[in-house]
């Protein structure tokens, strides 16, 4: 693949930044700060787009399917960092959303140079996970046109795959292969094609927006609460009381006393103090309810 850097919107120069190397560290972060509030402004005009793929997301979780994330550099290393944080924020297993990044797990503390340039490497890359056409996969590159996210968006696409993109270009080579694209252009970085700064600012704020969305939808918040919090140490044991007694309004022993009888469940805990059902018919409703308890709620009042 020929390599036109003058024509990415990544690789611009910024205006901003004449002289930047005579100013002062105040002045310097100024600038920075100024270009960075750019993004969110950019990032909003993506919505729509984020939001059709958080539905593709959704479903496929639904359907027993997984959210895979891959990308090179810092995009991969963005990916990882939003699949790590899944399991621990919303007790879900670390299958169900997954990162890939371009030469393997050594890559996040090291660049593996031109492991970035292989497409078979990305196809690879997803064989190694199993991949099914129940799963979404994501491509991350900045750029638009990293040959490991083409080569695993192909692969994607050529088992049935749902497949998105995100990247900080106007149009973009990933895009054109994604069914859901995301194209978010932020402008030239204020260090000409340090696109771990405006870029990958806005593809964590994207990133958010995918992960955080879907799980709401999946049941794993209740009024803006971890609800699916998992139990395993004494900060978070008392963080799932808090949680309980918030969202109950009961007192710390009732909370206490029902995060116990729920075997440290949270969501069990809340819906018996909630609707005063037991702990069995609390789990057969939110069974039955895709472990919403919103949904549970509503349908317990009807």
């Amino acid at each position: 693949m020929t390599i036109e850097l003058k024509k990415l919107d990544t690789e611009q120069n910024n205006p901003n930044s004449s002289q930047i190397e005579l100013k002062n560290s105040l002045e310097i972060i100024t600038l920075i700060n100024q270009q960075d509030q750019l993004v969110p402004l950019a990032v909003q005009k993506c919505l729509p787009q984020i939001a059709k793929l958080v539905d593709q997301i959704v479903n496929a979780f639904l359907n027993g399917g997984r959210l895979i994330y891959m990308g090179a550099g810092t995009s991969g290393r963005l990916g990882v960092l939003d699949a790590s944080e899944c399991p621990p924020t919303y007790g879900v297993s670390f299958d169900m959303v997954q990162g890939l990044i371009a030469g393997g797990f050594g890559a996040l503390l090291k660049a593996k140079e031109g492991a970035e340039d292989d497409v078979e490497l990305g196809k690879q890359d997803l064989i190694g996970l199993n991949l099914t056409s129940k799963d979404v996969v994501v491509g991350i590159a900045a750029s638009g046109r990293t040959p490991y996210v083409i080569g695993g968006l192909e692969y994607a696409k050529s088992i049935g795959c749902v497949t998105g993109s995100i990247a900080c270009v106007t149009t973009s080579a990933i895009g054109e292969i994604a069914d859901f694209p995301i194209n978010c252009p932020v402008g030239p970085e204020i260090v000409t094609g340090s696109t771990r700064m405006k870029s990958g600012t806005a593809q964590k704020l994207i990133l958010n927006m995918l992960s955080t969305a879907s799980m709401i939808q999946m049941g794993k918040v209740y009024n803006g609460y971890m609800v699916d919090v998992q139990c395993t140490n004494q900060k978070l044991v008392e963080r799932a009381k808090r949680i309980i007694m918030n969202t109950t309004g009961c007192s710390y022993e009732v909370a206490e006393e029902n995060l116990v009888n729920a075997n440290y469940n949270v969501k069990i805990a809340i819906l018996t103090i909630l609707s005063s059902t037991t702990k069995e018919q609390a789990q057969n409703l939110l069974d039955t309810y895709q472990g919403n308890i919103a949904k549970a709620m509503h349908a317990l009042k009807k």
